[in-house]
This record gives C-alpha cells, structure tokens and sequence, in this order.
C-alpha cells in the first residue's frame, strides 16, 4: 500500500509539476521574444510618453501592440497593480522539489545509488544531493555577482558557469547513480533559475517600483541583473528539459563517460534556444534568420545518437538453432535479476512476477523495459547481461510462452 500511495503521489505531483513549468517557461519565452522583437517607437505620441520599445502582434483574430517602458510612462503615474510573473517560478520549483523527494530521496537505496559507481550510505547520498542544488546556486551567484558587471562581464560569467555545469555534471556521475545524476544537474540548474527569480529579480524589481513611486531615479544595477539573471534562465531552460527528459532513456545515461552525454545534451540545447533568441533579434532588425546555432546543436546531437548507437546483438548460431527459447532459461533470468523487486512481499511499481502466469501478464512490459528501454533492472543492480536481455527479447518475440 506504501509503495502504492506513493506511486499516485508521484503522478499526481508530475502532472502538477508539468503544468506549472510549461506556464512558467510560456512566459519567460514570451518575454525573451518580446524583449527581442522590440524596435524603437515610430510615431511622436509614443516617444512623449517614454516608450522606449514596441512590438505589433497578430494572434487570435486580433492585434496586439506592446509597449516597453524602461523607467515609469512619463503619461501617468505607475499603476498600482502591477502583473508580477514570480508564481509560476516558484510553483514549478516547489512541485519538482516534492517530485524529487517522493522519488528519489524515499528511494534513495533504488534511484540515488548505484553502488558500482559509488558505495555510500543513503543518508550520505540524500545529503549530497541536496548539497548539489544549493552549493551550485551559491557558486553561480557568486560569479555573477563578481564578474558580472565588469568589463566583457557577460563574457566572463558565461564561461565561468558553463565551466562550473561540465565539472558539475562529471561530479555528479562520479558520485550518483547515472539516471538520479542527469535529473540532480537538470535540478540544479532549475533551482538557480527559480532562485534567480526569488533573490534577484523580484527583489530588485520591487526596489524599482519603489524607488519610482517614491519619485526617486531607481538604482540602475538593480535592471542590470535582473535582465542578466533572465537571460540567463532563458539559456538554462531547454539544457534543464533535456535532463529531466533523460531519465526515460537508459541509453543515456548508462555506460562509460555519461557525463560528456549529459554535457553535449546540454551545450546542443542552449545552441538551439540562442538560435530562436537571435532569431526573434534578427527578425526585428530586417535581418536574415541566423540558423547556424541551431544547426550546430543539431549536429551535435547526431554525434551523440551515432557515438551511442549500439553495437548489433543478435543472436549465436546455436541459440538460433534452439529455437524457440525455453521458458526455464527466461525464468532464471527473471529469478536471478527482477524478483528482487518484483515478487509477492515487494511489487515496484504494482508488478510481480514471481509465477508463469504473473510473467505472461507482464511480458510485453518485461519486454520494453528489459530489452527496447534497457531500463530495468535499476541502475542495472543485478548486472543483466546483454545475452539475457536478448533471451527475454526472443522470448517475447515468440509469444512468452510458458511451457
């Protein structure tokens, strides 16, 4: 029933957390396009009342005309409510902390720990993984904070974290089962962006607002890290997604030298999402479409998929020969590799398969999880061979017999 329970914990709190952060990134990526599709005011009404950007949309059936203001319209005073975007932020933050908790952290045995990457206690693994989300927030902030307003400040700050993400991402998979160390960068990064929100650009937007109705000239570093710390989540969004996403696909993160996978995931992400900022640039300038970014991330995406493509397995001449599979061969395998998780005191995931019929029930979800997802047995904890995975495949492929 526990195990139940947490399983419709786990749902629930996934599509609560999916929803909040498709609202979230909606409106970031709204705001980066409008804050690059911006041109200067045209007509002399719009220049007297201190516009200093705007943007003719059509959506909907009807036209949409933005305008930015830097400081308050010289027109009016600065109404008093204000649109604040900071919930979706923090919602999308609370509900994968929780997702986090309820997966990985009550599991920590199963999801953080693979014990032929690194042998430690579960509250040592618990512990280090919240160490990761907030020494990567502290780190970042401070090398924004030092470097970011100096000369070729932006310059600095970029190589500096992404620096910071690769030996981050290297530690993680040295320390971390391979699935729980994609899913900790992706949430450490996710946990910078919202911090970003909630220390800095809030805060500081608040402090404007203040300031202008207090009929005071704001503090200009206030703007300053607040559009930094925003493009920078813009960058950081779709290396997050792709990390999260990765815990689907076993092929990923399982095998020598993970780390560079997760990195070139990342690094092909934030190519494609600077491709579609200067994209929006480019459009408001009358210029080309610069695709080159995005091509580069494409590419390197294709030499991932080729660099990780498997070698064929098929099977030998005298397995061939044995056809069809005995039934007693795939329950050996079953007992030796899955009832340690799936038999009649403890079912993961509601399946046993601790009889023939049990089995046949579950075969074609045996079937996907041993050999298309390789995903199961966890973290490969019972060292399945690729002989046997290629054993349940035939199996399967000739009906899951059970005589």
């Amino acid at each position: 029933m526990d195990a139940y329970l947490l399983d419709v914990a786990n749902l629930l709190l996934r599509w609560l957390h999916v929803i909040t952060a498709t609202a979230w990134i909606g409106a970031s990526f709204y705001f980066v396009m409008l804050d690059n599709s911006l041109t200067k005011p045209q007509h002399q009404d719009l220049k007297d009342k201190g516009v200093d950007g705007e943007m003719w949309a059509v959506h909907g059936g009807g036209f949409y005309h933005s305008n930015k203001y830097m400081l308050a319209p010289r027109w009016l005073p600065l109404p008093e409510k204000l649109h604040w975007s900071f919930w979706e932020s923090y919602s999308t933050w609370l509900t994968g902390f929780a997702l986090f908790t309820v997966l990985y952290l009550f599991n920590a045995r199963s999801f953080l720990i693979d014990k032929n990457v690194f042998d430690w206690s579960p509250a040592a693994a618990i512990t280090t993984s919240l160490a990761f989300l907030a020494a990567f927030w502290l780190i970042y902030d401070a090398i924004c904070r030092l470097f970011g307003q100096r000369r070729r400040g932006d310059l600095i700050v970029g190589v500096g974290v992404a620096a910071f993400v690769v030996f981050a991402a290297w530690l993680a998979c040295q320390l971390f089962a391979g699935r729980a160390a994609f899913l900790l960068v992706g949430a450490m990064l996710a946990t910078a962006m919202s911090a970003n929100v909630f220390f800095v650009i809030i805060p500081g937007q608040r402090k404007v607002v203040a300031a202008l109705r207090a009929g005071q000239q704001p503090e200009a570093i206030h703007g300053q890290r607040g559009k930094q710390r925003s493009v920078h989540n813009t960058y950081f969004t779709l290396p997050v997604i792709v990390a999260m996403l990765s815990n689907h696909y076993g092929w990923l993160y399982q095998g020598a030298h993970n780390w560079v996978v997760l990195v070139l995931l990342m690094l092909a992400g934030a190519l494609i999402r600077h491709s579609f900022v200067a994209r929006h640039r480019a459009h408001a300038q009358g210029l080309r479409t610069p695709w080159e970014h995005a091509a580069a991330g494409v590419v390197v995406l294709l030499a991932l998929v080729v660099w990780r493509m498997p070698a064929p397995l098929s099977p030998t001449p005298q397995q061939t020969a044995a056809q069809p599979v005995r039934f007693a061969e795939v329950r050996q395998v079953v007992e030796q590799r899955c009832l340690i998780c799936h038999n009649a005191q403890v079912q993961s995931k509601n399946v046993a398969l601790h009889t023939p019929e049990l089995l046949q029930q579950h075969a074609q979800a045996v079937y996907q999880q041993v050999w298309t997802l390789k995903l199961m047995p966890m973290n490969n904890a019972t060292q399945i061979t690729d002989a046997e995975r290629l054993l349940v495949k035939r199996w399967f492929e000739a009906g899951a017999p059970t005589n």
